[in-house]
């Protein structure tokens, strides 16, 4: 739990009686390459701070081809986040790529902790605020780049990413085919 003590802290200090009482809020799950830890169709009940490992959240169109919205890596966080607040079903599938280990914790825990902890509601308030903007440069980045910016953001942004997953993966995030991949890789 020491992860997660210091990954908060990175936001906001807590004294010992306070991380005493958030710490067992969270579980701990270990998680096995290829696990999904979300289905489509599921009910959401946790989103997943990631300790170890790697995962992509995905969703499949209409022609089932998957589509990859987000990598998690150590210290990200992760979810169906429509579904996770409004309470409805998975509208995305979340893998597991690289065996690792996640906690997990519930809405119910987050708004707890938020209304017990002004110093919590500030971390949630802010990781959520990051994660926006880091979605929304991503969508502004696939509707107005070229694959050439899209990769080099892609390495400026994760470089250890690069050695950690497949280039299919890769290519599949950025959107485009695996042989542009590695026309863009060898430049």
């Amino acid at each position: 739990m020491e992860t997660l003590r210091q990954h908060i802290e990175q936001i906001t200090s807590l004294a010992d009686e306070e991380f005493e009482f958030i710490h067992p809020h969270f579980t701990k799950k270990r998680i096995l390459k290829n696990q999904y830890l979300l289905h489509e169709d599921d009910d959401v009940k946790y989103e997943f701070l990631v300790l170890s490992g790697l995962y992509k959240v995905i969703f499949l169109d209409d022609q089932g081809k998957e589509h990859i919205i987000q990598f998690a890596k150590e210290n990200w966080w992760m979810s169906d986040y429509q579904a996770f607040f409004q309470e409805t079903k998975a509208t995305v599938f979340i893998q597991c790529i690289e065996a690792g280990e996640v906690l997990a914790s519930t809405l119910e825990t987050r708004e707890k902790l938020s209304a017990e902890f002004h110093k919590m509601e500030h971390f949630y308030r802010l990781k959520l605020t990051n994660g926006y903007i880091a979605l929304q440069q991503r969508i502004r980045l696939l509707l107005s780049s070229t694959p050439q910016e899209r990769y080099e953001k892609f390495v400026q942004l994760y470089p250890d990413l690069l050695q950690r997953l497949p280039k299919r993966l890769i290519a599949e995030y950025l959107g485009v085919s695996r042989e542009t991949l590695s026309r863009l890789y060898s430049k």
